[in-house]
Parts: C-alpha cells; sequence; structure tokens
C-alpha cells in the first residue's frame, strides 16, 4: 500500500535545469567570476547549494565566497526563476498531482533545495496547497542521497517506508528512498541518464508524469474515484 508519494523539485515536477545554470551564471558574474561551465553546473543539481558551489569553485563548502555565492544565487532565484515557475512545469505535473491529492495520497517534498526556495518555488507554481509536508536542504544534517531527508518526511507525517514512495529524477534521490526502505520511481526527463538511475535500482521507471502516476496507482491498487 502507498499512501505518500514523496516528490523530488528540481527535475522532477519542475523543468528548472536550464534556469539553474542561468542563476548560477548570473550569481558567479555579480561576483564578479569567470562564469562555470554549463555541463559543470548541471552536474552538482541535486545537490546542496554550498556543496555545488563549493565544488564549482574548487574551495571547501565553508569558504566566505560560497556563502556569498549562494546569498546572490537565493536573490536571483527570486528575481529570475520564480516569475516563470507556472511556465517551467513538466506537462501533466498540475493535473496530476491535483487528482493524486482528491484521490486520498498525501503528497510532500524532499528537495536539496533551501526550504525557503522550494516554498517559493511551490507557492508561484500554484501548488504549495497540494503539499503536506516539505523539507529543504537546510532543514536536515545529511541532505540526500542519506535517508534523513526521507525519514524526516515520514516522521512528520507517522507513516512507515513500507507505505511511502520517494519520485526523483537523479541517483540521490533514489538511493535516499532506498536506504530508507522507500519503494521509488525514477523519471527518465530530468537530471541523469537512464543507464545512471538505473544504477540506483529504481522500483519503477517513468518516462513522463503520466507515467508516474500509472506507477504510484500500480503501487497502491486499491486507488480510484471514490476513495
Amino acid at each position: 500500500m502507498t499512501d505518500v508519494v514523496v516528490f523530488d523539485l528540481d527535475g522532477t515536477l519542475v523543468d528548472t535545469p536550464r534556469a539553474i545554470v542561468e542563476t548560477f551564471t548570473a550569481a558567479f558574474a555579480a561576483m564578479g567570476l569567470r562564469t562555470p561551465d554549463p555541463e559543470a553546473v548541471r552536474a552538482t543539481i541535486g545537490l546542496p547549494l554550498e556543496t555545488a558551489f563549493g565544488k564549482l569553485m574548487g574551495t571547501a563548502v565553508d569558504d566566505d565566497r560560497v556563502t556569498e555565492g549562494v546569498r546572490q544565487y537565493q536573490r536571483l532565484f527570486r528575481e529570475l526563476i520564480l516569475p516563470r515557475a507556472g511556465e517551467l512545469l513538466f506537462p501533466g505535473v498540475s493535473a496530476g498531482l491535483a487528482a493524486l491529492h482528491a484521490q486520498g495520497f498525501t503528497l510532500a517534498v524532499a528537495t536539496s533545495k533551501f526550504y525557503a526556495s522550494a516554498d517559493a518555488l511551490l507557492t508561484a507554481a500554484g501548488l504549495r496547497d497540494l503539499f503536506d509536508v516539505v523539507i529543504g536542504a537546510d532543514q536536515v544534517t545529511r541532505p540526500k542521497p542519506d535517508p534523513e531527508s526521507g525519514h524526516a518526511v515520514m516522521e512528520k507525517l507517522g507513516v512507515t517506508a513500507g507505505r511511502t514512495v520517494m519520485v526523483g529524477d537523479t541517483t540521490h534521490d533514489l538511493l535516499m528512498a532506498k536506504a530508507a526502505g522507500m519503494r521509488s520511481i525514477a523519471v527518465t526527463y530530468g537530471i541523469h541518464s537512464l543507464e545512471e538511475l538505473k544504477s540506483a535500482d529504481p522500483t519503477w521507471i517513468a518516462d513522463s508524469f503520466d507515467d508516474v502516476l500509472t506507477c504510484i496507482r500500480a503501487a497502491h491498487p486499491g486507488t480510484g474515484e471514490g476513495r
């Protein structure tokens, strides 16, 4: 039985990878630093901001430049991304989430974004009211792929791993789910390739958000209208 569905955000619900590259580029420019390679930026998606800036700058996460990079990123994210949030949803996401919510599923988000950014993005996209719990990277000590984010969701909702499924586009999401004892749905339209996703041993693989809904309903065959 699956009653709780936990979603990643970037690359799973919202098509933000290109926008993330744009925001990182603008943040580096604001700091007077050389623009990072777009592919190097894409490779950091799914990691906490401090970790991403540390990798791109080649420095420790507690470096002052990393702190300033995160500050610039958050400012530019509000300016560049939030106004376009509704346009960035993947096809079928808005209607699909509404349908799951109406059918009685409890929805949550576990993301590598800071809570404030995730909350603002979901609100701007018109989705926030559908989610009972949102866990950001700054609300845990050990972000994905560590299972702490998944455990935090389950603790807040009072559910077990057997009643929970994780949906994500990176191995970070899938490995977190596996370590937390959850089943998982890998989506192929996000950041990581099919081969990368398969390496994390997902329970199901989905090529579209409609496929995600099919997998969720397969995990809970009793789901349907009037549940």
